[in-house]
């Protein structure tokens, strides 16, 4: 009986536990400059979008980098789902756009 109780006790702790992270990146994510777009390319370290964004023609690419550290923040994503990428605000000016550092990406509609 002592095996069984220890045992459900472990996996409400385990639960909770994981429960609580969840949140702490959905609040600490919620508070950043975020993107809407459309994944177009899928590639090792980054990902294209179309941005789906008021403020942006249609038809903007951006290349968003995956060279962050905290990869539990990330979605994993394919050509067509639509994404929001939460990131420190500076998007480069280049030809596509860019954004190099990503706090997150996450699922808004996915193609499947």
């Amino acid at each position: 009986m002592k095996k069984w109780t220890s045992f459900i006790l472990i996996l409400i702790i385990a639960l909770n536990l994981a429960g609580c992270s969840n949140r702490n990146v959905n609040r600490n994510l919620q508070n950043k400059p975020d993107i809407t777009g459309t994944v177009l390319k899928v590639q090792d370290n980054s990902i294209l979008l179309e941005i789906n964004k008021e403020g942006y023609p249609d038809g903007t690419r951006c290349k968003v980098s995956l060279n962050e550290k905290n990869r539990d923040n990330y979605a994993e994503v394919s050509v067509g789902d639509e994404v929001v990428v939460y990131y420190d605000g500076k998007i480069a000016e280049s030809d596509p756009l860019q954004i190099n550092t990503v706090y997150g990406i996450t699922l808004k509609n996915s193609v499947d």
